[in-house]
């Protein structure tokens, strides 16, 4: 995509929602980092639904200590992979009394180190928490960019690097919500809906899929 064709199609994408957000549910840098480490493999409503009841509790590492893994498990045994991931948040909660007391370091290094926490979580907590212009590439991300010819790449972290590379500066730190919403709602994954899509001019998806028959 032409430099020109990228600073348009963030424009637009920006236009259209001038103030995106996640669409996980958190209180403060801690929850948000338990939602997203929750958020792997399940989606952003069955996690919303699950840590509801687990939020109005427990809005730091201590409370989660003082929870235990067992009385997580009963809040979140509805999402998937749930044993370890609460094995891995109770983990992540002692290191954070431990060694950071009981806040969430801003660093993607110290984040990582965390049981559960990826670079994917990483970025989504950097951004969203500390307004860091990381992007968070996840499946929806990684189709969008390749599918459109924005930033292709054959893995994440290649998307994710193009990304921040092409990516104009002023449209940096909301650049992981536009793409994350454009992809869930209007470039999904088995049929784009490209006669709704505001920046189909730009993309190099073909053929477009037509609007459907009334």
């Amino acid at each position: 995509m032409k430099k020109a064709d990228v600073f348009e199609f963030y424009r637009r994408l920006a236009e259209a929602d001038p103030s995106p957000q996640t669409e996980l549910n958190y209180v403060n840098p801690y929850t948000l980092l338990v939602a997203v480490a929750l958020s792997a493999q399940a989606t952003d409503v069955g996690v919303n639904k699950a840590t509801g009841p687990l939020f109005a509790k427990v809005t730091t590492p201590q409370a989660m200590l003082e929870l235990g893994e067992d009385g997580l498990k009963q809040h979140i045994k509805t999402i998937g992979l749930f044993n370890t991931k609460a094995k891995n948040v109770i983990a992540a909660a002692q290191i954070l009394v431990d060694k950071y007391g009981g806040e969430v370091p801003r660093d993607r290094a110290a984040l990582e180190e965390l049981p559960g926490v990826g670079r994917k979580t990483a970025n989504v907590v950097m951004n969203t928490a500390f307004g860091a212009e990381t992007i968070a590439v996840d499946t929806h991300i990684f189709r969008v960019s390749n599918r459109t010819g924005l930033a292709p790449g054959k893995n994440v972290l290649q998307v994710e690097l193009k990304l921040e590379k092409v990516t104009p500066k002023p449209f940096l730190q909301g650049a992981h919500h536009w793409l994350i919403l454009h992809g869930r709602y209007i470039c999904k994954a088995r049929k784009p809906e490209c006669w709704r899509c505001p920046v189909a001019d730009l993309c190099a998806y073909r053929p477009k899929t037509p609007a459907p028959m009334p």
